[in-house]
């Protein structure tokens, strides 16, 4: 295997696990405190990455697309935390909420990575692989950020949608979920999702994390 290839996977290791991870948790968590305890029961709410890592989807297919497309497009998931939407005290917003919790928590997590980048440059550490490390952290996070605001089912874009809909509306959106993931596969290899979703909305989520972090820069300076 190319050295670089394993430079690369090495690099992107930790952040990826640390994304997926704390993501579903995320989820899980959130439909505890409004109710629905199906994931916690399961043992979902875990920091323990094995709980979450599907076999095909968090390592066969990511590793697959990366070899095929030279590592210009890489897409994977994880197994999805079980909520039970109708045990909710407020299944419509209460889902929004636990829906937006994954999102959330690749937000703070680029955060999080940015602040290690702010340490390892005030202490000069020389060693590329961490700070390179830092900056795969603030991407991925971003990247599974943006990519499951898209709004459609099952990503969790698509339940913040169903939310604001009237119910009627909310009703025709959610049969989709069954389909969604695959018309989701489909705007990918089009590249629709790419161009018209995942740049400005990356740019934008790039944008908070720099807001979030101008106060401890100035407090630096």
């Amino acid at each position: 295997m190319d050295s670089s290839i394993v430079q690369t996977l090495a690099v992107y290791a930790l952040p990826v696990l640390f994304a997926i991870t704390l993501h579903e948790a995320a989820h899980g968590y959130v439909a505890k405190y409004f109710g629905d305890n199906t994931a916690w029961l399961l043992g979902r709410v875990s920091l323990n990455p094995v709980r979450h890592i599907d076999p095909i989807g968090t390592v066969a297919v990511p590793l697959l697309l990366y070899f095929l497309t030279a590592g210009q497009f890489v897409f994977g998931f994880a197994k999805p935390v079980p909520v039970v939407f109708s045990h909710l005290r407020n299944p419509r917003w209460h889902g929004m909420w636990v829906a937006l919790a994954g999102p959330a928590s690749n937000i703070a997590q680029a955060f999080l990575w940015a602040l290690v980048a702010v340490g390892l440059a005030l202490a000069q550490v020389q060693e590329p692989f961490w700070a390179q490390m830092a900056r795969a952290g603030i991407l991925v996070n971003a990247v599974v950020a943006a990519f499951n605001l898209f709004p459609i089912p099952p990503l969790d874009g698509g339940r913040v949608l169903t939310a604001f809909l009237p119910q009627s509306m909310a009703a025709a959106v959610a049969r989709i979920e069954p389909y969604g993931i695959f018309i989701v596969l489909a705007l990918v290899a089009a590249g629709v999702i790419t161009r018209i979703w995942m740049q400005p909305v990356m740019t934008a989520l790039l944008s908070l994390v720099e807001f979030m972090l101008r106060p401890v820069l100035m407090i630096l300076q």
